[in-house]
Order: structure tokens, then sequence, then C-alpha cells
């Protein structure tokens, strides 16, 4: 799809919006209130827009007013904290990655139940999706949900397909399973830095202390590819005591901090925040990348040839055992803060965008960085899976159409504060400046881990 139809599709999502054309029920006017909303900003500006598209189109049928503010990632994670601690909250709140605020505040029953509205849509969103909006209430003593997702996403491959060609190799040959596809790129180093690309580097994988998220998401990738996907359970137990677990996580470390070692990683990984891996891959700095959504990709939308003809995004090879591996999935959605005196109409808007048509155009205009909860729509409406667009179908296969998992902060919110601690940057620093070998990293990861998990208790 060329620049010019993209943008015919992207204004023609927002159209069905803005005009009220989506309306599935009618929503029914009484008297008019004014809700506060708070979301995150887009990766992209678009995102921004099509949620403001939504909420005017809500504004228009219910007749209702909603105060949105949108803000950055980091200043709304701050401003949620503040507003949860002093009790001076909005109504609702959009989160792309909330799983480091919701699953601790549901636990200490600070964020309103909304598994009246969840549940009417269960058999349309994905399974994954809702074990990310299922949390445990340490006060009521029992699950619900309590967000309303909107849209998941996951971890693809981001690759220079024209560096790999100008190492001399294909990207076809890449093998199939993973610690080979990673080792596939090392040799392009050398090569590239003879050809006078001087400061490349053959990756950029987050082995930061720094986060917040995409370590994380790195780390739990490996620890699937080795074996270790069950080190935390849907019954929130913690299985640090498993040898299985304990020996992917020594494997996942030796491999990550060996890379860095050998001098394959840039040496400012261990301090990268979210941002830093994808703004050295746009400099080439990078030959290939593993990192949250297609924000990478489409910060380059407007550079037509690398977007459609450089760039090469890949989903997920087999694990090491040579068997399909998933994909763990973060979910964002909306949420209402316990407190929020306009409570009616934060679910009635929660309602407006789980409708599919809704959150269908609400994320087609955001460019697809975002995919549906509710896989149908990806089935439904050819755009998602668009041969003419070189991302967004392998993104989708890999998000919503194949294997995919919950990440474990919904199984036990103990986990939000160990990706909060950053403990598996902790270990891969422990190793590359404190001499630790990965298995006296991973020791000592599983030991604060394991502190961390005793103040949680259920039932």
């Amino acid at each position: 799809m060329d620049s010019m139809s993209r943008r015919l599709v992207i204004r023609g999502s927002l159209g069905l919006v803005a005009t009220g054309r989506l309306a599935r029920p009618h929503i029914a006017k009484a008297a008019a209130g004014t809700a506060v909303v708070w979301r995150d900003q887009g990766f992209v500006p678009e995102e921004d827009a099509a949620f403001r598209a939504g909420v005017e189109a809500y504004e228009k049928e219910s007749g209702n007013k909603i105060d949105l503010s949108i803000m950055p990632f980091m200043a709304l994670n701050q401003k949620i904290i503040s507003a949860l601690t002093s009790g001076e909250v909005p109504d609702l709140i959009f989160h792309i990655a909330p799983t480091t605020i919701l699953p601790q505040n549901a636990w200490n029953d600070k964020i309103a139940e909304v598994s009246d509205v969840v549940e009417a849509h269960k058999a349309e969103l994905s399974p994954t999706a809702l074990l990310s909006c299922s949390y445990y209430n340490s006060v009521t003593k029992r699950r619900g949900y309590y967000m309303s997702p909107l849209g998941q996403g996951t971890e693809p491959f981001h690759v220079w397909g024209d560096l790999v060609e100008k190492a001399g190799y294909n990207l076809s040959d890449a093998p199939k399973t993973w610690d080979a596809f990673w080792e596939f790129f090392k040799p392009m180093q050398k090569v590239l830095r003879g050809k006078g690309m001087r400061r490349i580097y053959a990756m950029g994988p987050q082995i930061t202390t720094v986060g917040p998220n995409d370590g994380n998401g790195l780390m739990a990738h490996f620890m699937i590819a080795n074996g270790g996907a069950g080190i935390v359970t849907e019954d929130g137990k913690l299985h640090t005591e498993d040898p299985q677990v304990r020996e992917a996580a020594i494997k996942s470390v030796t491999w990550l901090t060996d890379a860095y070692k050998e001098g394959y990683v840039p040496p400012e990984a261990l301090s990268w925040n979210d941002a830093d891996d994808n703004n050295a891959f746009h400099e080439k700095l990078i030959v290939m990348d593993f990192d949250g959504s297609l924000s990478t990709e489409l910060a380059m939308i407007k550079d037509r040839k690398a977007y459609l003809e450089d760039m090469k995004t890949l989903g997920l090879p087999l694990g090491n055992d040579g068997k399909p591996m998933p994909a763990q999935i973060g979910t964002g959605g909306l949420f209402i803060p316990k407190g929020a005196k306009n409570a009616e109409i934060a679910k009635e808007l929660m309602r407006f965008f789980l409708r599919p048509e809704v959150m269908n155009a609400t994320l087609k205009g955001g460019l697809g960085r975002i995919v549906p909860a509710i896989p149908q729509i990806v089935k439904d409406d050819p755009w998602w899976l668009d041969p003419s667009d070189p991302h967004r179908p392998p993104y989708v296969q890999e998000s919503v159409l194949g294997p995919t998992v919950a990440q474990y902060n919904g199984f036990n919110p103990a986990w939000g504060q160990v990706n909060a601690e950053q403990l598996w940057g902790g270990a891969h620093a422990d190793v590359i400046k404190n001499g630790m070998t990965p298995v006296a990293a991973v020791d000592k990861a599983f030991r604060r881990m394991e502190a961390i998990f005793a103040r949680f208790t259920f039932g």
C-alpha cells in the first residue's frame, strides 16, 4: 500500500468514528455529565488522533463530555501513582502497558472491578487478553476483571534487510530455532565494519537495568525459548525451585551476557530505556532488534524506501527444543480508579470502545501499532493482513493469530514488582560488571523474587 492509499485508509477509519456511523446500540441520553479521562501518549501521532476521534464520537452519541488529557508514558505513570495515593483520581485511565500499576493496585482494592463490562464481551475477547485483565483483590479475596481491554501486542524482530544483504547474507537462510536465529546475525558485524560501518553492532537486546518494559519482555521470551515459561503459573505461584526453570534462566542470562562481552551489543545497552534501542536501530547502529510493537517501523513510515523495502518485521522462530513458542502478550486498556466521581460514564465509555467496529477503527487509525483484543477483527478486515504492508501481517500473525500466553503480572502482582526492580537486568549487570557467574547472578535474582512473592498470599 503506498503512502497515499494508507492515508486514505486512516482517514476513512477516523471518519467512521467521528461521524457516529460505528454506533451499534444507541447510548441513551440521560442528564449529561462530564468524565475526566487520562491516557498515555501514542508512539505515533495517529494513535492520539484516533483515540480522540473515538471520544468525540462517544460524546456526540451520549451527550456526555469527556475531559481528556494525553501525556507521555512516564509522566502518566507518575500521575497515576500520585492520584491513587492522594485519592484525587480521574474517572477513567487508558494505559497501553499497565502491568506495573494495575495488579498491585487491584490487589490493594484501589481499582474498581469492571467484570460486568468485560463479561458481556468475554466470548469475543482473546483468552490471553482476558487473563491479562483479571487480578486478585486481597480485600474481597477473589479475582475479577479490573481492566477493559482495547488492544494487545508483543515483541517482534526488527531487521535491516538491506544490511543483511550488504553483509552477503539472505534473511531467508536464517535458522528456525531461537539461539541459532540470534547467532545468525553475529558474523554480519565484522563484514559490515569491514565495509566502513565501523559503529555497527549485530544486535540490540535490551539487557538494561533501567527499563521499564522492553528488557523484561526480552527475558520473558528467552525464558520461553529455553523451557522456562512456567516460572509463574496461573495460580500465582513462583517456581524458582523447578530445575527446568532455573536452567532456562541460567541459559538465557549466559547467552545474553556472552553476546555483550563478545562485543555484539552496544556498550550502552546496560542503561537503555525503552526508546534507546529504537533510536539505535533507526540510526543503523544495529542490524537486528527485538522490541515491543511496530513503533520501530512506524516511526519511519514517511521514509517510503526504509519502510516498504529495507526494514523487515519477523515473528518468533521455534524454541530451542524445535517446538513452536508462544508470544507473551501485553494488553492495554481502560480502568477506573476507586473513588472516581463519574464511574458510570467511565463504564459507558469502556463499553463504547469494546464495540468491535470502534476498536477496529481506533487501532487502524493508530496505524496498527496495537492490534485488536478481539481476534475476529483481524480475520474480518483485510487491512490487518494486507500483504502490501511488509510489517503489519507478520506482527498480527505473531500477536493475534499465533500461539500466545499472558504476562505473569495478572497471575500475581509480585511479578510487577520483580519487573519494576529490573531483576533480570540486574542479573545481566552482575555478570558483566560485577564478575558474577550466570549461576550466581540467577540465584541472587531468584532469592529476591522469592522475597517479593512471600509478601503476597492468596485466599
